[in-house]
């Protein structure tokens, strides 16, 4: 049985992630949701105004009433700003498992921050809600995105091919994943 304490602080060495705030809304806007080729590797589309990224926010941020929504906005210590989120966007109570999804702006690349809150979330999820296996995949074509799961300690499953349509394509999805046992 899971332990559901939804999202609360994590602080990491360079990180701290915590839930969304409105104050985030620049932030986030200027930063990632409104990039086009950050959204687009995250699957979604770009926000075009910051009125459509609040909008987003106090959807998350009310969201937060549940003890069952896990979603992190990822904040640089060094500069008090969001470069990015984290979140279980898929909880499975009865299987004791979690998929995993996150994204950071672009010009925070190849600094290892995605790989540094997910390691922080894996460590979150085994330890504090008790869950028994996380999971995420990337896109064939996000190939900087498995690296990041790599680098986390999850490890290749397989490839579900022509598993979803992005853009009008079909895309394979590489999945990877890791279970408590791994990580103790």
């Amino acid at each position: 049985m899971l332990n559901h304490i939804g999202t609360q602080t994590i602080i990491t060495q360079r990180l701290i992630l915590r839930k969304f705030e409105i104050a985030d809304t620049q932030s986030v806007f200027e930063t990632w949701m409104s990039d086009p080729e950050v959204q687009n590797n995250y699957g979604e589309n770009a926000c075009e105004t910051i009125s459509e990224t609040q909008q987003i926010l106090e959807k998350w941020i009310s969201s937060y009433d549940s003890n069952e929504f896990y979603r992190w906005s990822i904040i640089l210590k060094e500069t008090n700003r969001n470069i990015g989120q984290i979140a279980f966007y898929l909880m499975d109570s009865k299987n004791q498992r979690a998929d995993v999804e996150y994204c950071i702006g672009q010009s925070f690349w190849g600094n290892g921050y995605a790989s540094e809150a997910l390691k922080a979330l894996i460590e979150y999820a085994f330890r504090n809600v008790g869950i028994n296996r996380v999971q995420a995949f990337h896109r064939s074509k996000n190939i900087l995105s498995g690296k990041v799961l790599q680098k986390s300690g999850m490890k290749y499953e397989g490839t579900l091919r022509q598993y979803l349509i992005h853009k009008d394509e079909f895309d394979d999805c590489i999945m990877y994943a890791i279970i408590r046992d791994d990580w103790l």
